[in-house]
């Protein structure tokens, strides 16, 4: 059993792709502020997970 089997992962991963459909809609001048913060923060959740 590896960290891929396990349902916590595969919920953060389901997540990580809501939070990048989502920011898609932010406004332009977010982009780099909110918009990279919100996405860096949802795929340190798998990645901690996987560690």
């Amino acid at each position: 059993m590896t960290h891929r089997d396990l349902e916590v992962y595969k919920q953060s991963l389901d997540l990580v792709f809501k939070v990048y459909e989502l920011t898609k809609e932010l406004p332009a001048d977010e982009k780099f502020g909110l918009c990279s913060q919100l996405r860096r923060a949802a795929v340190s959740i798998p990645s901690n997970i996987a560690e």
